[in-house]
């Protein structure tokens, strides 16, 4: 048996769980630890199951709970190198001055090397720390001890550490356990974001949204698919006449930003092959679209095709997990 559970879907979290009968996938992890916990739970999902967790790319809306969920069941995240190189740099606080604090601290930089070329004082860490410290661009250190290595360290628990990371590439397969992962790259604003197809026990399952159009290695990796996981993300006048600025507008319009209604229907009237037995409609706007509208506008475009009046659309949603489907 192979079985789809979508957690969540839409811009303020994305999980699904894949399952064969000896191995379990979350893919992504856009919710809080607890939460996806919670949502498990509903689903009948067991998190201390889960044998890894699969990323597609690094936004917020895709790896939220990603850290601490990794951590607490101690099991490996795979990624493509780059997004775990993102992902990181996201997870990594960074100090930043102001350009006044900028000037500042060259200023008195240059005060130093002025001194010690006079003989006056030795350049170092002193007399920077105590004016940094001044003037409140950094902290002391809690025990001095730490500075020459005397005595235990202080420090927080690193936000980007994981058990375990396994890099892939997008086009090679892969095996986590008995599903066969196929990545393939997708159109988005992301370093290197990639769909997926899950094959197992016969049954294929794929999971394509975030993608700004169909290209054809989009088109051509959803061919002989048996549930399909597709973004239909916002309707065009609901956008256009929404409450986004134009900038955000512009962005989600764009060859790197999510699919419309329109543009998945396309899809399923001119390149769908018809195979799957479930299409989940999901990563759908609460702003700018209403599921009567995605259900509709893909339903039209399968109504074209009388041999694909037998796939069943759902609608996966933001705020509760969708019926598991099994194969």
């Amino acid at each position: 048996m192979m079985r789809m559970t979508v957690l969540a879907s839409g811009s303020k979290g994305n999980s699904s769980v894949i399952s064969s009968s000896r191995t379990r996938v979350l893919v992504d992890a856009g919710l809080s630890c607890r939460e996806l916990t919670r949502r498990m739970a509903i689903a009948g999902e067991d998190p201390a199951a889960l044998d890894a967790i699969i990323i597609t790319h690094e936004h917020q809306d895709h790896v939220a709970g990603l850290g601490v969920m990794a951590r607490k069941l101690g099991i490996p995240v795979y990624f493509t190198e780059p997004t775990h190189r993102a992902w990181v740099r996201m997870m990594t606080p960074r100090r930043t001055l102001s350009y006044a604090a900028w000037l500042d601290q060259m200023q008195r930089e240059k005060e130093e090397r002025a001194r010690a070329a006079a003989g006056m004082a030795e350049p170092g860490i002193c007399d920077s720390m105590s004016a940094a410290v001044e003037s409140g661009e950094c902290t002391p250190m809690e025990d001095p001890d730490e500075a020459e290595g005397l005595g235990p360290a202080k420090t927080k628990p690193d936000p980007a550490f994981l058990p375990a990371v396994e890099y892939f590439h997008s086009g090679r397969q892969f095996c986590i356990g008995d599903i066969e992962v196929t990545p393939f790259t997708i159109p988005h604003d992301a370093t290197d974001p990639c769909g997926f197809v899950f094959a197992a026990e016969g049954a294929r399952m794929a999971v394509a949204t975030d993608l700004g159009y169909m290209p054809p290695n989009v088109k051509a990796a959803l061919k002989r698919i048996d549930v399909l996981l597709l973004e239909s993300n916002h309707d065009l006048e609901m956008l256009k006449d929404g409450p986004y600025p134009w900038s955000v507008k512009q962005r989600v319009l764009s060859r790197v930003g999510h699919l419309s209604n329109h543009a998945t229907a396309e899809f399923l009237s001119q390149d769908y092959d018809g195979t799957a037995s479930f299409i989940v409609l999901g990563h759908l706007s609460e702003s700018n679209n209403a599921p009567e509208l995605a259900r509709l506008a893909a339903e039209q475009a399968l109504a074209e095709h009388p041999k694909l009046l037998g796939n069943r659309i759902l609608l996966a949603e933001q705020g509760a997990p969708l019926e598991s489907i099994c194969l």
